[in-house]
C-alpha cells in the first residue's frame, strides 16, 4: 500500500467536493446530522490533527493532547471539537485541516512500511490493526464518507431543472 497517496488522494477527493461552496452552503445546517458543511470540516480537522498525535507517539514523542483527548472522549470527542470552532470562520477551519494535512504529509514518509503494517502497533485501535488500516479507514474512508455527504447535500441545496 502506498500510505502517502492513499493520505493524498483522500484529501483531494475532499477538496474537489468543497470547491465553489457559497457562505450559506457552509453554514447551513443538515449536512451530516445537525453538522453544516464548515462543522464537518472541522471535525476532519481535529481527525488529522489525531494522525499528527499518533505520528508523535509512534515516533516516542510523549503524550499528544489531542490524541489522549480522542482516546479518553470516544464519541464526545467529535462533537467537542467541532464546538471548540463553531465561532470560527469556514476558511479558518479549512485552512487548519489543510494545515494539518502539510504536516502529514510532511511525517508519513518517516514512517518505514514495516511499521505502517505491523499489526498491533496501536492497540487502541484494536489488536488486529496496523497503522496502514487506520489510514484507510480512519482518513482516507473518512473523507470519502463526508464528502459524499457533503456532495449529496449541495445537490438537494440546488433547485430542481
Amino acid at each position: 500500500m502506498n500510505a502517502l497517496d492513499v493520505v493524498r488522494y483522500g484529501h483531494q477527493t475532499l477538496l474537489d467536493t468543497l470547491g465553489n461552496c457559497s457562505v450559506d452552503e457552509v453554514t447551513r445546517p443538515g449536512a451530516c446530522g445537525i453538522w453544516s458543511i464548515k462543522d464537518i470540516v472541522a471535525h476532519l480537522a481535529s481527525y488529522e490533527l489525531v494522525l499528527i498525535g499518533i505520528f508523535d507517539e509512534l515516533e516516542g514523542g510523549g503524550p499528544n493532547v489531542m490524541l489522549d483527548r480522542y482516546r479518553d472522549q470516544g464519541i464526545p470527542f467529535n462533537d467537542g471539537e467541532v464546538a471548540a470552532r463553531i465561532d470560527w470562520s469556514f476558511d479558518d477551519v479549512l485552512a487548519e485541516l489543510n494545515a494539518a494535512h502539510t504536516t502529514v504529509l510532511e511525517r508519513l514518509p518517516s514512517v518505514s512500511p514495516e511499521r505502517l503494517s505491523l499489526v498491533g502497533a496501536i492497540p487502541w485501535y484494536g489488536d488486529a490493526y496496523a497503522l496502514d488500516d487506520l489510514i484507510v479507514y480512519m482518513y482516507y474512508g473518512h473523507k470519502r464518507e463526508h464528502a459524499a455527504q457533503v456532495t449529496a447535500f449541495r445537490d438537494a441545496l440546488r433547485p430542481p431543472r
